[in-house]
């Protein structure tokens, strides 16, 4: 049965997605270098849940080319509207930040910038190499946007060769116009498909309890396994405000280890799937 995620209503957060205070000593000395350096992390700005067990771990996320997104995604909680001009020291900030804070893996995002003739894609490859002129032993993984198609942008990022190249197809076919309003569900996986052939590793990721069925799910793992995705997240969809898209259900944590166990059968490296998960969940675990 089809759900329309706009006529459902809000639904209970169940037990399951509580999530313990970080503590740790690695978590407590990045967390005093962020606020020594007023130091900026999608991480920190995005509460995420598993921010203490990945500062832990000498993971961290940034985002570039500010934080005024050209889209007007329905579970994002980005601001949309016209953005400034892209800062032209951000790839020095950035790389300064990483160098401070001593992370291991960079994960690297940013809003959509359809403004830009390049997407951005110039401001991305400028921060790669300035991470790794301050760094050089850290790996990075990039979650990129689609580009809007244009392939010359997305060969910017082949050409910096990240470490891993991630890009989320977020949601189904059916929902992708609801859920993604100025994506493509098919361009996203020849982002994906481009990517593999030009020699990068490709992750994605998928949120769950928008609306999907089952049916739906088994679908959108067996996509990205025909274009070659190496890694896969899957974690629960939450409403960042009430303004956004509702949680149509919470999926049960079996069901996240259901669907996990059908991944890795049809070929990939690595699948991470439950409640919790979010894009950079273990991301420095993804390296091979």
């Amino acid at each position: 049965m089809e759900v329309d995620v706009k006529e459902v209503s809000r639904v209970k957060k169940p037990k399951w997605l509580r999530v313990k205070l970080p503590t740790g000593e690695n978590y407590k000395k990045v967390r005093s270098l962020v606020d020594e350096h007023k130091l900026h992390t999608i991480c920190e700005s995005g509460n995420c849940p598993n921010m203490g067990e990945c500062w832990g771990e000498g993971t961290a996320t940034f985002m570039i080319l500010g934080n005024i997104c050209t889209r007007s995604c329905g579970f994002c909680a980005v601001a949309t509207g016209k953005p400034l001009e892209a800062d032209p020291f951000e790839p020095g900030k950035v790389a300064q930040s990483v160098k401070l804070m001593q992370v291991k893996h960079a994960v690297i995002t940013s809003v959509d910038r359809d403004d830009l003739p390049d997407g951005g894609s110039e401001t991305w490859a400028m921060t790669v190499r300035a991470i790794r002129r301050q760094s050089p032993q850290t790996t990075m993984e990039t979650l990129i946007p689609d580009f809007a198609g244009k392939w010359e942008n997305l060969q910017n990022i082949i050409d910096v060769a990240p470490e891993i190249v991630s890009h989320n197809l977020e949601t189904v076919r059916r929902l992708t116009k609801q859920v993604r309003i100025q994506a493509k569900y098919d361009r996203s996986l020849e982002v994906l498909m481009r990517l593999k052939k030009g020699g990068m590793k490709t992750k994605s990721g998928i949120m769950l309890g928008l609306g999907e069925t089952e049916e739906e799910i088994y679908e959108t793992i067996d996509d990205l396994s025909n274009v070659s995705c190496d890694i896969l997240t899957m974690g629960q969809y939450l409403q960042p405000t009430p303004n956004h898209l509702p949680v149509a259900e919470f999926v049960p944590p079996q069901k996240f280890d259901e669907y996990k166990e059908y991944a890795l059968k049809k070929g990939f490296r690595f699948v991470e799937s439950g409640p919790l998960v979010r894009s950079s969940y273990h991301a420095e675990k993804h390296l091979f």
